[in-house]
């Protein structure tokens, strides 16, 4: 598990409803549970920083972090994703990113992985493909990675399949360009970690459960399963293998994210502090998150 990461899901999911900002030392208190110690947050937080990723404010002696606007946009594209309450329906085109000039070997690969985290298959040397991206919003990404040097050597594209049903092609591209296999092991791997902590739940009562552990549980299921979506290319169910396990992943997130969501929220109203010692209420926003029917099923 790598700490940025971590800290972005944590800014992410738990911080931007409640303001965006977050003061260190508190955001060093609600991770030291993880085995992140103070040394690590503050040396990745800088990092994070340098990267564009979050920004700072102080106040006094004390100084509070908050996502750039580059880092929220990027966080709120994820979270169409990670928050949905089903997974989008595919208008039958796909996304193309046509490589058209000579690209050094560094810069392929850096394109290549940025891609990968993007959802992109690799369905040739030059051409990269996705069922359902914004593609505006890919390129923009890109150039927040670093990348903005190779976009005039990129061409975005739309190509549509006329027809109403499957297409051979379709499930051309998907052998050609995403490893299923491996993304669904990936899937089975989740369901296998955090089924055991549902069954749990349920057979506890709700004002039982330890406010701590729910906000620690919260933020690591949400930072795996967003680890997850982000190499997901969210393919329509016609050109998935029957039984897709990652189907069930996201019913097993909605389902333990609204459970875990109560006692997590009162531990986060009495210890995510802001530098002026404030301790600021959440948005409407987190109680909106998941609330597809199945989810509300979930919960009586």
């Amino acid at each position: 598990m790598k700490a940025g990461s971590l800290i972005v899901s944590v800014f992410g999911d738990a911080v931007l409803p409640r303001g965006g900002r977050i003061w260190l030392g508190s955001l060093i208190n609600l991770l030291g549970p993880l085995d992140l110690n103070e040394r690590l947050v503050r040396t990745t937080v800088f990092r994070l920083v340098k990267d564009d990723w979050l920004t700072t404010q102080t106040q006094g002696r004390r100084t509070d972090y908050m996502l750039t606007a580059s880092g929220q946009r990027r966080f709120e594209e994820a979270a169409r994703q990670i928050y949905a309450a089903e997974a989008p329906l595919w208008d039958r085109r796909w996304r193309l990113v046509m490589v058209l000039g000579e690209l050094a070997p560094r810069e392929r690969e850096q394109l290549r992985r940025a891609l990968y985290w993007q959802g992109f298959g690799e369905f040739s040397p030059t051409c990269f493909v996705h069922p359902g991206a914004d593609l505006e919003s890919s390129f923009d990404a890109l150039g927040a990675d670093g990348m903005s040097g190779l976009l005039p050597k990129l061409m975005p594209l739309l190509a549509v399949n006329p027809r109403l049903g499957q297409s051979a092609h379709d499930a051309d591209i998907v052998q050609s360009a995403w490893n299923l296999e491996s993304l669904a092991g990936a899937y089975t791997d989740f369901v296998a970690c955090y089924q055991p902590i549902l069954d749990a739940l349920r057979q506890s009562a709700p004002e039982g459960v330890d406010e701590q552990s729910a906000f620690l549980v919260r933020m690591l299921l949400i930072h795996d399963f967003r680890r997850l979506l982000l190499r997901d290319p969210e393919l329509p169910e016609v050109l998935l293998p029957s039984g897709w396990p990652g189907h069930a992943a996201r019913q097993l997130c909605k389902a333990l994210y609204r459970r875990l969501l109560g006692p997590s929220e009162r531990h986060l109203d009495r210890h995510l502090l802001l530098a002026n010692g404030e301790l600021p209420p959440a948005s409407s926003l987190v109680s909106e998150r998941f609330q597809g029917q199945d989810a509300l099923t979930e919960l009586a």
